[in-house]
């Protein structure tokens, strides 16, 4: 066999090397083992040292059904060329520790692109080159840092989860322990000298060794284990003080009883662990409760246009989408589900799902994967399954569409978490040296109190679970923002700049007039199948202004966004858009909003808008004059500068014929003198201007507005609410801090009883799940009062 060179340490692996079985080998450099896949191709799949005690046949054959394809194609959510996305549940996400290791997984394995963790769900949704990378791998590097998928495959497809008992098990045995080993301790407490006590008092002891070592080894093996393999992967997680806590309770112990210096700290010992645990499973139960992902989810109001069996389009929420559905897909527009293309021609751009830009072509047959986008004229396709609304989500929340913003409560919990250990062990050791000299009898105890009572989760969780349950509040009053990072931007915001068409106008309350020369039934019927692919405020509205018309096959379509659309039919073309666009450049005589039209370079007449405002607008603006700067940027001419003048606060600007640059242009200028800049559009021509503001608000209105370049979408109906969804996001913030101030609080009155020797371990594991479980709570009730003042 040829030589290849080990990937982990650069030695070369030959076939000299030590043979576990006919398929694999392991290389004497690293101790990595390699599978072979033929004779010249090497494939490496394990780190040995990642699993202690498994022999090399053990770890080799645990994961092997993840080689066969069709479980590999049932697990993952998106398979294109060399890059794959799976979800995998990981019953071991309990604390911010864990999310902070696993959405930093590149770290570990370049391969991997990105990792986001659903805590509320426990699952972790992993981007990778599968080229470099295979889902087996993927799982066994998982597994070698401690957090092992649960993968059941007859679970998996109908969306359920098993039950994981184990933490009430282990919760069981410790309990058990910690009320025998109290019983026991009681002559020692008290110093009863009864001579049957005292002749006795030996078994006494070894009988509360016995009963510390299921505690030790059963119930506190999760903290053993993963603060080894934590620091195996030169990572310094929260398990680390607590497992050195309990191993040195555990060591000093069992010295004590052997040497017959007393009793030791059993009783300490099985109430920590029993306390840690409980704590544990309340989190569990509490955050469960309060799953504010899942609810917000529930809310998205994704909309898509469905044909039904009489051939006739109707607009439907996503998640009512089922098997053996037809569904038109719109040019700009997302693929929500797995489907067969049936109709028309599909260049798909899955960067929303990959975060790569390129396009792939498609024809009738083939299958299309949710998240792509069409990018050439309307699709007809077949639906394969139904979705998930926190699919859709999970996309938006892509992290390739996250701007490069600096958060400062992000900034500062994952500081938090990562420095913490370090911080409380050097705590723990200067606290304990002084003890040594001054009371030693206090230092143990001291020691392990402080590794105990300190813990950075409550911290941590303050500012997740407030984002969190402030998304849940705006989702149900239809306002969706795409991740908890944007409700920390929209409390800076200082200036505030409008798209007029589709933004604060009503596209189904305009009115719209024809003037020009009629046009014949070929032309009507390219007309409409041209505007069919369009998500444009004005096409839409066009489109379901005009009579119903076969529609044609197009043979080619393609859409300028600013500018208009063209398309071909046979010998015909025909242009839709502005009058620059189509060719027509006499003097218009009127200044209102107006689609163009032009079939073989003749142009034919133009459809004329008459813009109803939405309700409540004028209020609204003198709302928000009192904090912000007010800006209107639109593409459309000055015909209505007259009556917006009369809806605007005085000091407001106006500035018309703005191309799509313009607009990016201008905010990107103002953020340069240090605005923080909303942006609020209509998702399609203010794609860029969205992206680059410091949040873009899209409107729906009936509309798939679903894009990377918004940070939020807004429901038309709750527009005149804008203010009070501002409001809101500063009162979330000033909520955090609070609740910072209560952790810091908390953390510094445990540590001074602890480091002054006032504080026994067992108080202090009870103590530290109940900070985390206020926190929790108080950031919970008090954005719910918040959310009370929404309608």
């Amino acid at each position: 066999m040829e030589h290849k060179t080990c990937f982990h340490c650069g030695l070369d692996a030959t076939s000299s090397e030590i043979l576990y079985d006919d398929k694999s080998f392991c290389c004497n450099g690293c101790k990595t083992v390699y599978e072979i896949f033929s004779a010249n191709d090497l494939t490496c799949y394990y780190d040995l040292q990642n699993a202690p005690g498994a022999t090399p046949k053990e770890v080799a054959g645990k994961y092997n059904f993840l080689e066969n394809d069709k479980i590999v194609d049932q697990l993952l959510e998106f398979n294109n060329d060399d890059i794959q996305i799976v979800s995998l549940y990981i019953p071991h996400i309990h604390c911010s520790s864990c999310i902070w290791i696993l959405e930093n997984l590149n770290k570990l394995h370049p391969s991997v692109s990105s990792s986001i963790v659903n805590f509320g769900k426990k699952t972790v949704r992993i981007t990778y080159n599968s080229e470099q990378l295979s889902l087996k791998n993927l799982v066994e590097l998982l597994s070698s840092i401690g957090y092992e998928p649960y993968i059941s495959l007859e679970d998996y497809s109908v969306g359920k989860k098993r039950i994981d008992r184990s933490l009430i098990y282990k919760l069981g045995v410790a309990g058990f322990a910690f009320g025998n080993v109290m019983f026991l301790s009681f002559p020692e407490y008290f110093e009863v000298g009864e001579f049957w006590l005292e002749q006795y008092k030996h078994l006494f002891r070894w009988l509360m060794f016995g009963f510390s070592l299921p505690v030790v080894f059963y119930s506190a093996q999760d903290y053993f284990i993963s603060a080894y393999k934590g620091l195996r992967s030169k990572i310094l997680n929260i398990d680390v003080p607590i497992a050195l806590g309990a191993l040195v309770l555990f060591v000093r112990s069992t010295a004590e009883i052997i040497f017959d210096a007393g009793s030791g700290f059993f009783d300490s010992l099985t109430g920590l662990i029993f306390f840690l645990l409980l704590g544990k499973f309340f989190q569990q139960k509490t955050y469960s409760f309060l799953s504010f992902e899942r609810d917000y989810k529930s809310y998205f109001p994704i909309g898509i246009t469905k044909i039904n069996q009489e051939g006739k389009e109707e607009s439907v929420q996503v998640y009512d989408i089922e098997k053996g559905d037809r569904l038109l897909i719109r040019n700009e527009e997302l693929i929500p589900v797995d489907c067969i293309l049936i109709k028309g021609k599909a260049r798909i751009d899955y960067s929303f799902v990959t975060g790569e830009s390129k396009t792939v072509t498609k024809k009738s047959g083939d299958k299309l994967f949710a998240g792509g986008k069409q990018i050439e004229g309307n699709i007809e396709v077949d639906v394969l399954n139904s979705v998930e609304q926190s699919y859709l989500t999970q996309l938006w929340s892509n992290d390739v569409f996250k701007k490069d913003k600096q958060l400062s409560f992000t900034t500062l919990t994952n500081r938090i978490s990562k420095n913490f250990t370090i911080t409380i062990l050097l705590i723990a050791l200067i606290a304990t040296s002084y003890w040594l000299k001054n009371d030693s009898s206090k230092a143990l105890n001291v020691f392990t109190a402080v590794l105990i009572i300190a813990c950075p989760c409550a911290i941590a969780l303050s500012a997740p679970f407030t984002f969190g349950n402030i998304l849940r509040i705006l989702g149900k009053k239809k306002f969706y923002l795409k991740n908890a990072s944007v409700i920390e931007q929209l409390a800076k915001i200082n200036t505030i700049i409008f798209d007029k068409t589709g933004t604060i106008t009503s596209n189904i309350e305009a009115t719209i007039s024809y003037e020009g020369e009629t046009l014949s039934d070929l032309e009507e019927s390219l007309l409409k199948s041209t505007l069919r692919g369009s998500n444009h405020p004005l096409s839409r509205s066009l489109y379901n202004l005009l009579a119903d018309h076969d529609i044609l096959t197009l043979d080619s379509y393609e859409e300028h966004i600013g500018k208009g659309i063209e398309a071909k039919h046979h010998e015909k073309n025909i242009k839709v858009g502005s009058a620059p666009f189509v060719g027509y450049s006499a003097e218009t005589s009127t200044l209102n909003t107006a689609v163009h039209v032009s079939t073989n370079n003749e142009y034919k007449g133009k459809f004329t808008f008459y813009n109803a405002y939405r309700k409540g607008l004028s209020k609204l603006f003198n709302l928000l004059k009192r904090e912000y700067d007010l800006v209107i940027l639109s593409g459309d001419n000055a015909g209505e500068k007259e009556n917006l003048t009369k809806l605007l606060p005085p000091k407001a600007k106006l500035l018309f014929n703005q191309k799509p640059e313009d607009k990016l242009e201008y905010i990107k200028f103002h953020q340069s003198e240090g605005a923080n800049v909303l942006m609020i559009g209509d998702g399609l021509n203010d794609a860029g201007a969205l992206a680059q503001s410091n949040v873009g608000i899209a409107i729906s209105e009936n509309v798939n507005v679903f894009s990377p370049a918004c940070d939020a979408i807004l429901d038309a109906s709750k527009f005149n609410e804008l203010v009070n969804y501002l409001k809101i996001s500063k009162s979330a913030i000033k909520i955090i801090k609070w609740s910072f101030v209560l952790s810091f609080i908390y953390n510094i009155i445990g540590l001074y009883f602890a480091v002054t020797g006032q504080l026994a371990p067992v108080v202090a594991a009870i103590l530290m799940p109940l900070s985390s479980i206020s926190i929790v709570v108080f950031t919970t009730i008090c954005t719910n009062i918040v959310g009370r003042k929404l309608k």
